[in-house]
């Protein structure tokens, strides 16, 4: 009895032990299933997250890719031209010419940092604030901006800069101006900032100078931005700058820097509100004897759209409506036959930068060379039908 109960209560331990073993056994094999969900699901969370990062990335890509389009030239933007290998190679050639700008900028300055011929003054960020308000307060599209010559960095920037360019005011806090530029616009703001070719400030601020005599120096134009709309897009508007130079106190550095100050005017349509009344929609160009465009007035900007820049070095005939291109041939030989004398010509229609066509009518005159009797360059005067 004592044998049996002893062997019995072997058993039930035993059982007892098999039971438990069986009882780790299933925990076990819960624990692993438990874990392989667990690596399942992380894997796949993991992978859902890179898909979606990918997917994001490529969006943006794309979306870089047709805002770099919309700033190829018209003609690379033509059917067949406007690949995304052309798109990047542009864009590469943008960022080696504003490098090599900068480059020679400096290079300017070590070599001549003192411009000649130039009394040149120096200004406290105060003293440029009140000066500039002078035109920044009489007309609201006006900002003034002070840009080093050495470090191409914003000196200073008037208030009405950011309400301007529908952007915030700490975005210009160190920043370089030629960012806020389109790309095909740096070089023009580079030839037309070097440091010899400025008007001292000094000089427009004298008993005997005029607000209006100093806008009247030679101006540029360039498309700025103050970063990107609603929608994602950066939108950029066309400026006449007029630039001088000047020396500034930097408070930090304890030390003067020259600068270009640029009274900047925002241009609009000369089609909207205030309107350009007809009788002053005159425009002239001037263009080579194979058809090439040489200069374009700033009276043409507000008329047309496009910006000197925009339009000279490209063909004539390329903006004329498909019709009206062999009235040039006819233009021509009147021209040789006028020998320099003006004549008035039949209408003929442009293409605007938004792609509509304007009717102007033209006169024409030309140059020629007195030695050699050949045109040297063709001169017309355009007035914008109503």
């Amino acid at each position: 009895m004592g044998g049996s109960g002893s062997s019995g209560s072997g058993t039930e331990s035993h059982g007892n032990e098999s039971h438990g073993n069986d009882s780790h056994g299933n925990e076990s094999v819960g624990s692993s299933n438990g874990n392989g969900k667990d690596s399942a699901l992380m894997e796949c969370t993991k992978s859902c997250s890179e898909q979606s990062a990918k997917a994001k990335t490529q969006k943006e890509l794309f979306k870089t890719l047709k805002e770099l389009k919309m700033h190829l030239p018209s003609e690379k933007r033509s059917k067949g031209k406007s690949s995304t290998v052309n798109t990047l190679k542009y864009a590469l050639r943008c960022i080696k010419q504003v490098k090599a700008n900068e480059e020679y900028y400096q290079m300017l300055m070590i070599n001549d940092s003192q411009p000649p011929g130039f009394d040149v003054t120096s200004y406290t960020i105060e003293e440029i604030n009140s000066i500039t308000s002078e035109y920044t307060l009489k007309n609201n599209d006006i900002f003034a901006v002070a840009v080093s010559l050495i470090t191409g960095k914003i000196v200073y920037i008037s208030d009405q800069a950011a309400s301007i360019l529908n952007c915030k005011q700490e975005v210009f806090k160190n920043a370089k101006f030629v960012e806020f530029l389109t790309p095909q616009d740096v070089s023009v703001f580079y030839s037309f900032t070097t440091p010899y070719r400025l008007p001292s400030w000094s000089m427009c601020t004298g008993a005997e100078s005029s607000p209006t005599e100093c806008m009247q120096e030679k101006s540029f134009f360039c498309r700025i931005s103050g970063g990107k709309d609603r929608e994602g897009d950066i939108q950029y508007y066309p400026f006449r700058m007029t630039p001088y130079l000047m020396k500034v106190q930097d408070a930090e550095l304890a030390e003067e820097q020259f600068c270009c100050l640029l009274l900047a005017e925002r241009v609009h349509s000369g089609y909207e509100a205030p309107r350009i009344p007809p009788d002053k929609r005159i425009f002239t160009t001037t263009h080579t004897p194979n058809c090439v465009f040489q200069d374009v007035d700033e009276r043409a900007v507000p008329l047309l759209g496009y910006l000197p820049q925009d339009l000279i070095g490209t063909p004539v005939l390329l903006n004329l409506h498909p019709s009206d291109r062999p009235l040039m041939l006819a233009i021509h030989r009147k021209i040789l036959q006028y020998a320099g004398q003006p004549f008035d010509h039949s209408s003929i229609r442009f293409c605007a930068r938004n792609g509509e066509y304007i009717t102007i009518d033209t006169s024409w005159s030309s140059f020629v060379n007195p030695w050699s009797r050949k045109v040297s360059f063709v001169i017309g005067r355009h007035k914008v039908r109503m």
